[in-house]
Order: C-alpha cells, then structure tokens, then sequence
C-alpha cells in the first residue's frame, strides 16, 4: 500500500484543530490484513474530515474477491463507499484477472491516478 497526503499537518490526540488533508492511498496488495489496515486508515481519515481515494493497481484489485469471502475487509469497503469514499480500478489490472464487471471499484485508467 502506498499513501500520499497533500496538505498535511501534524496534530497530537488532543489537538482537534487543523485543515481537513486531501489522501490518495494505492493499494497493490490483495494480502488480508493489509487490505484491512488501509481501509481501516481510509475510514478513520474519512472521519476527521479527510477527503480519501483510493486507486486499486495490481493485486490490489482483487478487492472485489476479498469482499466476497472475508466479513472484516467488507464491513470497512462498505463503511469507506457508503460515507463517499471512492474506490477507482486499474482497467488493466482488472480484464488480465477476468474481472470485466468490478462491484467494489470502478473501471479507471493511470490516468486517474
């Protein structure tokens, strides 16, 4: 997983002041527990006011699988979607793992990332 963090600022537990950040997190790995953990960060950014995307590339894009058999990796997908998160798919990545119609992200390019 890479992320990379635009306007960001340094704050302990109990400062609450600071400008909302703007986070792109990439994830290549279709690992578990690190597919967990980055969605994980996405959401507990989310709810500080962050805005998130995330860009799928490689195995990353294997999500759509992980959903289907993992109930952790789902709640935290489903939670980082349904608070207006965005999940885009490397196009690419997608059609050379036969995954033509993606549930979890959209179809997207480099471009997009």
């Amino acid at each position: 997983m890479a992320c990379i963090s635009y306007g960001t600022y340094a704050k302990s537990p109990a400062q609450k002041t600071g400008s909302p950040t703007s986070i792109g997190m990439v994830i290549y790995s279709n690992d578990t527990e690190t597919v967990w953990n980055a969605l994980r960060l996405a959401n507990y950014s989310k709810n500080q006011g962050d805005t998130v995307s995330i860009f799928l590339l490689g195995k990353g894009v294997e999500l759509d699988n992980l959903v289907k058999t993992d109930k952790d990796v789902k709640e935290q997908a489903d939670k980082f979607l349904e608070n207006g998160g965005t999940i885009l798919g490397c196009g690419t990545c997608l059609r050379s793992r036969n995954n033509n119609e993606p549930q979890v992200c959209k179809f997207s390019s480099l471009a997009d990332l």
